[in-house]
């Protein structure tokens, strides 16, 4: 992606969160030259990578695959002694006609709750032992205190205020009912690790790299290199 796509991506978040009405902590609206005055205090954000996120999974086609987000807190499943967090919290943006690959966490259990804007669809499957999608296996979905038994490959679809809870092992993706209008994403989760806890099937990459084409508007979470 090009830095001057991503700074777009970050407005156009920004602006949703604006109407939404939904504030972020400070470290969010630090400038690159803000955070050059940082030190250790703020080693939480980059150890957890707190913060903004952008990507499109390697497709070099955001508008209709990738997302935005923002991780809020977070754990670290390497580093327990230092951050005994066992939890994490996400908003993610996700346009209408943008749509999340198939994926599944081998450790991760998540709540995906639709905050706001359009209604959200997400297709699910069970997996195989060998990772891959079963699709003829029922799914048992649990969606807001009603457990229910579905057909593979089911889309559920989440009106605002609705939530579906993601166990391990639960294929997903994410796309916007056609016509409804983007969508804020709530995500309330076990700890987040983003390098290691991801199964795309196809894979897919999960952080894109940056053509540097203008000065970043914000920093991403993987945007360390800045403050070297």
């Amino acid at each position: 992606m090009k830095r001057s796509e991503i700074n777009n991506a970050l407005k156009e978040m920004e602006a949703m969160l604006s109407e939404y009405k939904i504030s972020l902590p400070p470290f969010c609206n630090f400038t690159p030259e803000e955070w050059k005055g940082k030190g250790e205090e703020y080693a939480e954000v980059w150890d957890n990578m707190l913060g903004w996120d952008i990507t499109d999974y390697g497709r070099g086609d955001f508008e209709k695959v990738g997302f935005s987000l923002i991780t809020l807190r977070n754990g670290n499943v390497k580093m327990k002694d230092k951050y005994p967090k066992t939890y994490a919290e996400k908003i993610i943006f996700i346009k209408e006609g943008q749509h999340s690959p198939n994926h599944f966490h081998w450790s991760k259990m998540e709540d995906i709750i639709n905050r706001g804007g359009g209604n959200l669809l997400i297709q699910v499957y069970n997996s195989n032992p060998d990772e891959t999608i079963d699709r003829e296996s029922d799914v048992t979905l649990h969606l807001d205190g009603h457990t229910t038994v579905v057909p593979a490959g089911t889309v559920v679809k989440l009106l605002p205020g609705m939530s579906l809870s993601i166990q391990p092992g639960l294929f997903h993706d994410f796309n916007v009912e056609p016509g409804t209008g983007n969508v804020l994403i709530g995500e309330v989760s076990q700890c987040n690790d983003d390098n290691n806890d991801n199964c795309f099937v196809p894979k897919v990459g999960r952080f894109p790299e940056i053509e540097e084409d203008c000065e970043p508007y914000r920093l991403l979470c993987s945007d360390r290199k800045f403050l070297e």
